[in-house]
């Protein structure tokens, strides 16, 4: 290296260089940064803060934190951009305790400093010290806005974004395009189709850029919001499109149950040639055929995933092809699956080939598969308990109750939401808080009233076994997915399309319920379960009742 040509301004833009790069912590240039570190304090150039500064965000980029505290440390007199970067790469670290620790030695912190804590925060999972930190802001630039409504999206909290983005616009910050990706994903997780529809519709009013990213976020907020014809338009009007961008399509397709559009689509992917499937478009792929039974098509695409492309099966793959092995019937091949898998099963992949035993009654293989598994939440010990109240099986209700309580494993309780007038309404099974519960309840009456009177009879199997009839027909009547339906239908206008997002799987008896309904009363339902969307319409389901 000739010494001779480096001055501060060359340092600069090599250190710019390697804090940038996608894989800046396995990059050439990263393990070159101590030897550039080195010749920079020889040449003596450590006066200027600037370059000292640089040298501290480019070992946070690096994962080589203890080095960037080093330097900080070694620094005379920080300033706020070296505190800013040095709590900026304790949050990219996780590592909040320390992050913190170096925020109160703060001298005058500034927006940025305050983001960087809010960002630590999030990334670390702890959304409510985060959102203490964000309050307690003296001032706050669109950047902290975004860290906050992305930190609530990307840790499973869609409602709270939302209202943060609410909030945001009425206190006189305009959206950017960080803040209109995370409103979309805020949506997406929420089903929140409305509130989705007014952040597009703002996209095209301000002339955001579209690119591959934000139409990513568009064509996978309107799929996982239900509406697969919005999310085709989008998909069909970008000029670019990436992996992700083929993936959400494909995906969204599998999950609404249109497989045979999905497997199509990824016959255009291969055919458009522009960019290559990876592991994430072959689970939307086996998903489809899993929806779809299509066994030979199963077998046919999970072979190629290493055969042809060179991906490496992940836990994914093998949950979507358990599953559809154990839907279609073929439940030992579907254990020899399992048994054959190079990687640990995990509980999702077990779960799959467990809702095969629900759907054939297969009591005894239900049995060895959670003597097998390491049951870690309730929806494995449910699906058994089910499956015993299925057929009869009463002591062996109680054992599965007993051993759960054992265990100190709580059923899930059942939780649906829907969109009302740009606000989310969430329904708990049982629950009797919503200021709308009189309504409700006098509504469901008026809906059993007319089901009764085309024979429907509530399928009480699958709740407790240890209660009188009537009150299975009481504690069915609660079921979050019949709150959230009657709900709609007092606040939704007559021809609107009622959609909901539920945290469970469909019981038989509430799956059976929407499809009355939807015929009754003339009304499109949408309904977003643990594992794909149910379209109700007219009185069937577009899941053939298979799920």
């Amino acid at each position: 290296m000739q010494l001779s040509g480096l001055n501060q301004h060359t340092f600069l833009s090599l250190l710019k260089a390697i804090a940038a790069s996608p894989s800046a912590s396995v990059s050439t240039s990263s393990r070159r940064l101590p030897s550039l570190h080195a010749v920079y304090i020889k040449l003596g150039f450590y006066a200027y803060a600037r370059v000292t500064n640089g040298f501290i965000q480019a070992y946070c980029a690096t994962g080589r934190v203890t080095d960037a505290r080093r330097v900080f440390d070694e620094m005379p007199l920080p300033d706020t951009v070296s505190f800013n970067s040095m709590i900026h790469g304790y949050a990219l670290a996780g590592d909040v305790g320390s992050a913190c620790r170096l925020f109160e030695q703060v001298p005058a912190p500034t927006p940025v400093t305050w983001t960087s804590m809010v960002a630590g925060f999030c990334r670390a999972g702890d959304v409510q010290s985060a959102r203490r930190v964000f309050e307690e802001m003296p001032e706050r630039d669109l950047v902290s806005w975004n860290a906050m409504i992305s930190g609530h999206a990307g840790n499973r909290q869609p409602v709270e974004a939302l209202c943060l983005f609410g909030r945001m616009m009425e206190e006189g910050f305009v959206p950017n395009r960080g803040t209109v990706v995370s409103a979309l994903s805020a949506c997406a997780s929420a089903g929140a189709l409305e509130t989705g529809k007014w952040v597009h519709a703002f996209v095209e009013r301000k002339r955001l850029r579209w690119d591959e990213f934000l139409g990513t976020a568009l064509v996978d907020m309107y799929a996982k919001c239900g509406a697969v014809e919005l999310a085709l338009d989008v998909f069909t009007r970008l000029k670019a499109r990436n992996t992700c961008t083929w993936n959400a399509m494909i995906n969204g397709l599998a999950m609404n149950g249109y497989s045979a559009k999905a497997l199509d689509m990824f016959s255009q992917m291969e055919f458009d040639g522009t960019v290559t499937p990876d592991e994430v478009t072959f689970v939307g792929v086996l998903l489809a055929c899993s929806h779809g039974g299509y066994v030979d098509a199963g077998r046919e695409h999970f072979n190629m995933i290493s055969n042809k492309y060179g991906i490496r099966l992940i836990l994914e793959h093998y949950a979507c092809m358990v599953d559809l092995l154990a839907r279609s019937g073929r439940l030992q091949e579907a254990h020899k699956l399992i048994a054959d898998m190079p990687i640990k099963p995990d509980a999702v992949v077990w779960r799959a080939l467990l809702g095969g035993c629900r759907l054939h009654r297969n009591v005894k293989m239900a049995e060895i598969i959670v003597t097998e598994m390491e049951a870690t939440c309730s929806g494995d010990h449910v699906l058994l308990s089910n499956l015993y109240a299925a057929v009869g099986r009463w002591n062996g209700v109680e054992d599965v109750r007993r051993n759960m309580r054992s265990k100190g494993i709580e059923k899930i309780p059942g939780c649906s939401s829907i969109e009302m007038d740009g606000s989310i309404h969430e329904f708990i099974s049982g629950d009797k808080s919503h200021p709308s519960y009189d309504d409700i309840h006098g509504k469901l009456i008026e809906i059993g009233g007319r089901m009764q009177q085309q024979g429907y009879v509530k399928d009480t199997a699958e709740v407790f076994y240890d209660i009188e009839d009537e009150e299975k027909e009481q504690a069915l009547g609660h079921h979050s997915e019949k709150l959230a339906i009657a709900f709609g239908l007092i606040g939704a206008p007559p021809d609107a399309t009622i959609r909901i997002v539920k945290n469970l799987r469909f019981c038989m008896d509430c799956h059976k319920f929407a499809k009355l309904v939807s015929e009754i009363y003339h009304r499109e339902i949408v309904v977003r379960d643990r594992a794909r969307f149910h379209h109700f319409r007219g009185g069937t389901c577009s899941c053939n009742d298979f799920w």
